[in-house]
């Protein structure tokens, strides 16, 4: 007992010490950034700061409500539902498991801040691979809010049809790929298998409450919101140290041509991280400078993979299959993006 305390004690050490060191570079980064940022631009230090700060804060707070959004819904499946009704009512092959997972967004409408917790939580209750990472890549434009956004922005056209064709397909193809070649154990980490909360604890003794449940689910969404919060302050931190190092001005003038247009502007998603729900609109900004499919390119990827999004992969994949989830996107959405520039004309 003795040995284990002691081992116990040395992990928890460890992990602090692991910790306090990526804290320590994160802070040395943020000042790397403004210093250089300031000495490239001849600007203020402290005007630079604010730049930084104002950015953080934009992304930070748009996307928290949707991660809360996101922890309640988790919170919600994991006292409500059964781990048996989900199964009773799944695909059993690959493909319709995936396909299920990429509209499963129209009944679990959130974006890519909340989809993380309630895939995390999906994938406790036994849902297979594929239908678990079809949903978390499409569920954040495969929801009533985004479509309407988008619509609003670009109308019933190219842009429209296309991002939803788009996403459904590298979701899906993405969902069967992993679940082909992943089982469970080696793509997840075990919070992610394990859920933490033993839906029939109460079989022995009666029946809990609604009200009982319903608080039940509010304490998990609390531990869920706190657990993946502090991935979205971190990747919020990052997102707006790229854009405070890397001015956008200067990378504009490299969105050209019918292949390269389209990778300029998905690493500018990923770099952004901007929220699904409001991506249409700053999109439109570059309808008369970037070809069809980077714009196509850049409303699909974005919201599967940001820099904060990715961060918050790895509370619940193993680090190959976050990679996985970074590259098999980017490559698909890349090769969708140009197929639409051919199609188009774009030379």
């Amino acid at each position: 007992m003795q040995l284990a305390g002691q081992q116990s004690n040395r992990a928890i050490g460890s992990s602090d010490r692991l910790k306090l060191i990526g804290l320590s570079l994160l802070a040395a980064l943020m000042l790397a950034a403004i210093a250089y940022q300031a000495a490239s631009s001849g600007r203020d230090a402290m005007l630079v700061t604010s730049v930084f700060a104002t950015r953080f804060l934009g992304i930070f707070v748009e996307a928290v409500p949707f991660l809360l959004l996101g922890s309640i819904t988790s919170g919600l499946i994991e006292t409500f539902v059964k781990s048996d009704d989900i199964m009773r009512i799944l695909p059993r092959n690959r493909l319709g498991a995936a396909l299920g997972g990429a509209f499963l967004g129209l009944v679990f409408p959130v974006c890519e801040c909340g989809v993380v917790p309630v895939a995390r939580r999906l994938f406790s209750k036994g849902t297979p691979v594929s239908l678990g990472v079809a949903f978390l890549l499409a569920a954040p434009f495969m929801n009533p809010i985004v479509f309407a956004s988008t619509y609003i922005a670009f109308g019933f056209g190219p842009v429209f049809i296309g991002r939803i064709i788009v996403t459904i397909l590298v979701a899906v193809i993405v969902g069967v790929v992993l679940g082909s070649f992943a089982k469970p154990a080696a793509a997840l980490k075990p919070i992610a298998l394990g859920g933490g909360h033993d839906e029939h604890a109460h079989c022995e003794h009666e029946a809990p409450s609604t009200r009982a449940k319903l608080l039940d689910a509010l304490g998990i969404a609390a531990d869920e919101f706190f657990e993946m919060g502090r991935f979205l302050i971190f990747g919020s931190i990052l997102a707006a140290l790229m854009q405070t190092l890397v001015p956008q001005e200067s990378l504009l003038a490299l969105g050209t041509g019918p292949i390269f247009s389209v990778v300029f502007m998905q690493i500018l998603a990923y770099v952004l991280s901007v929220c699904s729900t409001v991506d249409s609109f700053l999109a439109l900004a570059f309808v008369n400078s970037f070809t069809t499919g980077a714009i196509v390119s850049f409303l699909s990827f974005g919201p599967m993979v940001d820099i904060k999004s990715t961060l918050m992969f790895t509370g619940v994949f193993r680090r190959r299959i976050v990679l996985y989830l970074i590259l098999l996107p980017f490559v698909m959405n890349l090769l969708a993006g140009s197929l639409i520039n051919l199609i188009l004309g774009y030379t």
